[in-house]
């Protein structure tokens, strides 16, 4: 990620680096490099430095296993899949490519022996061209016209999408339409829907409210806007070799692309974490007192304060927490969340604040343990580059942002750092800080009782068990790609993916939902199993077995091994089989089968594998009640 204070290295300075053998820090400066290039001269410099490391022997070390990526359209696809392939590279997410031939996307997806099938692809980008998303017919026709012929066009390219998704299980980045940079037909353009300026946006607009959740809009017309609409055509480089646009708008495209490819498995951060003085306000609270800190009309900088603190409130309805980490007096750090009249944010939008004169990363390590959450799940704001160096040094896995000195960059940094971009959002989202508030409540009760059973029973616990449903597979999805630590497998699905095993057969799914006497945890955890009917008889095997870390010690895991049981017995299964894969953020749960009472198998680095005979499982006794949805009317 880059920030405002990354030192960038010269491309000297990188061929030195090759020249004498140092592939970490070549790879560490070529990431960086190529995430701040905005020109395409240097980012296809770039991308040849990388092959030479790479023809060297130097490879980098990759985050994940390679992609199949397939990429098709009605233009020219080199050198935009070259530009692709290195931010896949650089960023650890390396892929293996196919590339269509020109104009060839249509007959390359209805044809089911072509070559993009034989490929076998996990994600599909579809560049179509905008000339032909035109309006053929006349400027003063009537709107339903214009609208029927928008709707035509956006049918035609999802079901593509459909037949391709269906035939591949792919997910699909669909590029939309750049919008013309030229006068024709003047000020009337405005006036009609037939002008290519707003036909353009309205197929745009019907793409992106009409996509299923396969399809994910890689959104061109919003690119081209922000790079300039003439510095984003070039009809010359069309008419001699077809490429889509001019070559500066290919770099923000193929960033585009790697962005939301990568987002598909990586979800964003969960906590924004702020420090106080010169970051949310201006001055020193314990200097200048509550009075004298600039926030709000009284003077621009005061302003642009009050203008951080709206949005980062903002950030809360997409499920975004927010904690403090200061160093300062906590009685005069609180002082003007309580008393200045001008604060957007009040103490009560925090799920932590640590105002205290300790280490930050200290802090920040408290703060991800009262959380349950993993330090990579937080961001951190500060104006001063010394705490920004420690907390990188000590914290690595935290994101931190230096910020400053102008206040009014401060909405803009946070916006292009693209931490906080949600593939959905959920009702459960803006309700998130209110669950961390209640789970500090049912804390505080604890001291109140001498046994952890009678605990639970105060709390009055109902469970909802019920099989995956159409209307929560955007939460199942941000569940399963958000849960680290309580999950055995952490393997990650997208939401076309979720869907599918909705009516799947030989698939046992169910999710759960827990509540209690001081509110609703949501949709808190998930099981997946498949059953597998080859042997003499049926084993459910255990894929996926994950849960928020908010509902630990709360019986919830043992309910779910009563109904993982309870349906394999329903199933005709003599048998339940789990495999435990370790990863650095889920040792919580490495001895979870053996303390559901299954028997290890085997176990190697990389895996352990159980079994349970179901004819020994007897029900663990919780104190949840549990209501079932959907199972027995099935």
């Amino acid at each position: 990620m880059m920030t405002r204070d990354s030192k960038l290295v010269t491309n000297d300075v990188l061929k030195k680096l090759l020249a004498e053998g140092k592939p970490d820090l070549l790879w560490q400066h070529l990431l960086c490099r190529s995430q701040a290039a905005t020109s395409f001269d240097d980012l296809f410099l770039l991308s040849r430095i990388r092959k030479k490391a790479i023809a060297q022997g130097f490879e980098a070390t990759p985050t994940a296993e390679n992609l199949r990526l397939a990429m098709i359209g009605a233009c020219s696809l080199y050198p935009l899949h070259e530009l692709v392939d290195h931010l896949l590279s650089v960023a650890g997410s390396p892929a293996e490519l196919f590339t269509g031939e020109f104009d060839a996307y249509v007959t390359e997806i209805l044809n089911e022996s072509s070559g993009l099938y034989d490929f076998k692809p996990q994600v599909v980008v579809i560049v179509p061209t905008e000339r032909r998303c035109k309006y053929l017919g006349h400027l003063a026709d009537p709107r339903e016209h214009f609208e029927m012929e928008a709707v035509r066009i956006r049918s035609e390219l999802l079901d593509l999408c459909q037949i391709l998704h269906q035939r591949s299980g792919a997910e699909i980045v669909l590029c939309n339409f750049k919008l013309p940079a030229y006068f024709d037909p003047g000020p009337y353009r405005t006036r009609t829907l037939g002008s290519d300026w707003n036909f353009r946006k309205l197929v745009n607009l019907e793409l992106g409210l009409n996509a299923p959740p396969y399809v994910h809009i890689c959104d061109v017309e919003f690119l081209s806007s922000r790079r300039g609409g003439l510095m984003s055509s070039d009809e010359r480089a069309w008419l001699e070799s077809k490429q889509p646009c001019a070559p500066d708008l290919m770099v923000d495209i193929a960033k585009e692309i790697t962005h939301v490819v990568r987002a598909l498995r990586i979800g964003p951060k969960k906590v924004l974490i702020l420090d106080l003085d010169n970051t949310i306000w201006g001055g020193i609270v314990g200097d200048d007192g509550v009075e004298g800190i600039e926030i709000g009309g009284t003077s621009p900088r005061g302003e642009a304060f009050r203008a951080f603190q709206e949005y980062v409130l903002s950030l809360t309805e997409r499920g975004v927490l927010l904690a403090v980490c200061s160093k300062n007096d906590y009685d005069k750090a609180i002082e003007p969340f309580e008393k200045h009249p001008e604060m957007a944010l009040r103490l009560d939008h925090f799920v932590s604040f640590k105002a205290n004169w300790n280490p930050k990363p200290d802090n920040l390590r408290l703060i991800a343990d009262e959380l349950h959450l993993g330090l990579d799940s937080f961001v951190f704001l500060d104006d001063d580059p010394v705490e920004i160096d420690i907390v990188r040094e000590f914290t690595p896995e935290v994101s931190a942002i230096l910020v400053g000195p102008d206040p009014s960059d401060y909405v803009k940094q946070l916006q292009e750092a693209r931490l906080f971009e949600p593939s959905n959002i959920t009702l459960e989202d803006s309700q998130r800080t209110q669950k961390y508030k209640q789970e500090s409540l049912r804390k505080r009760d604890v001291p109140s009782f001498t046994d952890l059973s009678s605990y639970l029973a105060s709390l009055k616990m109902t469970g909802t068990i019920s099989e995956f449903r159409s209307v929560d597979v955007p939460r199942i999805t941000q569940l399963i790609n958000k849960s680290n630590q309580f999950n055995v497998t952490t393997r990650r699905r997208t939401e076309s993916e979720i869907t599918r095993l909705i009516d799947d057969q030989n698939r046992v799914s169910f999710s759960v939902r827990l509540s209690d006497r001081f509110g609703d945890y949501g949709l808190t955890g998930v099981v997946i199993g498949a059953i597998d009917r080859s042997a003499p008889a049926a084993i459910l095997e255990i894929d996926t077995w994950l849960m928020s870390c908010r509902v630990l010690n709360r019986q919830v895991e043992e309910e779910m091994m009563n109904e993982i049981a309870r349906l394999a017995e329903k199933h005709s299964c003599t048998e339940i089989m789990g495999v435990y894969i370790p990863t650095a953020k889920n040792q919580l749960v490495r001895n979870l089968y053996p303390r559901m009472g299954f028997q290890k198998l085997t176990e190697t680095e990389t895996y352990s594998q159980f079994s349970y005979e179901l004819k020994t499982f007897k029900p663990f006794q919780t104190r949840i009640e549990i209501v079932r949805r959907a199972y027995d009317a099935k």
